[in-house]
């Protein structure tokens, strides 16, 4: 199983804005070597990387040996969206970068390591979206193609929420650390924070144990994580815009998953994308995660969203 970081170099490659760069795409394989076995592209989300699967995978609870996406049965290929930091490099101009940009970019790597062909297309969130507009462009590139709590385009809500998060990343005083705090209460719901915190106070702290959980997330991010990547990728969501026309002629089979509470990317948006999508495409499919735990549900309710990814990935 080859899952080192490996580096391609992408020279001239042209931007939606016109602009022509030198891009550093790297990217991990899990599994088996590539083209030996059916290859599932995994697009990672806002703050995820390339690292998928093994002891330190943050989806290892889907992708692993004997797991739904089984690395003794496939070989699982997952980029890093350049400038997530995650290989050591960022980007200055984020603003140059849209979510097509990142698909053509991702489209080159694929092109490069001779892969025309994908068992599965998979990704949560912005890695969703990344992906929508990877298959308007190549429509015949994947069989499956499993959008999870993602739209193919930004809508009012969300770009308000993004806005806000670009305000606090532009304030001067800890900015990740602020943003984080704001996003993880649009990554869950008044129900999951009341019926795990309850009004219960710190006993070191002396503050309410809300309050303890975000300050953690926002210190740990700011551990893990930087603000010029944090940028790139709050900009990224603000700029999700798939040409609409485009998707009734993607080829492969479309398994949307929404969440019933998600705030994020709301149920009845990803239904909505079901219904247009299904006068012309008799292969699309809507399946839904019941959690009170909103947006982050997809990286926390493991037992429903194993079930529902085991009936399309081995259907017969």
């Amino acid at each position: 199983m080859e899952n080192s970081l490996q580096h391609i170099k992408i020279k001239n490659h042209q931007l939606v804005s016109g602009k022509i760069l030198d891009i550093d795409l790297s990217y991990q394989i899990f599994g088996q070597e590539l083209h030996s076995a059916p290859i599932v592209l995994v697009n990672h989300a806002l703050t995820g990387n390339s690292n998928v699967a093994g002891e330190n995978g943050w989806w290892n609870s889907l992708i692993g040996e004997n797991q739904t996406i089984d690395t003794n049965t496939f070989s699982i290929l997952c980029f890093n969206i350049p400038g997530n930091g995650f290989d050591g490099n960022l980007t200055e101009n984020y603003q140059d970068f849209t979510p097509k940009d990142i698909a053509t970019i991702f489209l080159q790597g694929l092109s490069f390591l001779k892969v025309s062909k994908l068992h599965t297309l998979i990704g949560g969130s912005l890695g969703g979206a990344i992906g929508w507009e990877i298959l308007a462009i190549n429509h015949d590139l994947a069989e499956n193609f499993i959008p999870l709590a993602c739209d193919y385009k930004t809508s009012d809500w969300l770009h308000a929420q993004c806005l806000v998060q670009q305000y606090l990343l532009n304030h001067a005083d800890q900015p990740l650390q602020k943003a984080r705090v704001h996003a993880m209460l649009c990554y869950r719901t008044p129900a999951s924070l009341n019926e795990r915190f309850k009004n219960e106070i710190h006993p070191e702290k002396q503050i309410l144990n809300s309050h303890s959980w975000l300050n953690f997330h926002g210190e740990k991010l700011n551990e893990r994580f930087s603000l010029e990547a944090y940028r790139l990728m709050n900009h990224l969501l603000m700029t999700i815009n798939t040409d609409e026309k485009q998707l009734k002629e993607i080829k492969a089979n479309i398994h949307l998953i929404g969440i019933d509470s998600d705030l994020f990317f709301p149920a009845f948006e990803m239904n909505r994308c079901r219904d247009s999508l299904m006068h012309r495409k008799s292969n699309t499919f809507y399946h839904e995660i019941k959690s009170i735990h909103g947006h982050d549900a997809f990286i926390m309710e493991y037992k429903q969203l194993n079930q529902i990814l085991n009936n399309i990935i081995h259907e017969k």
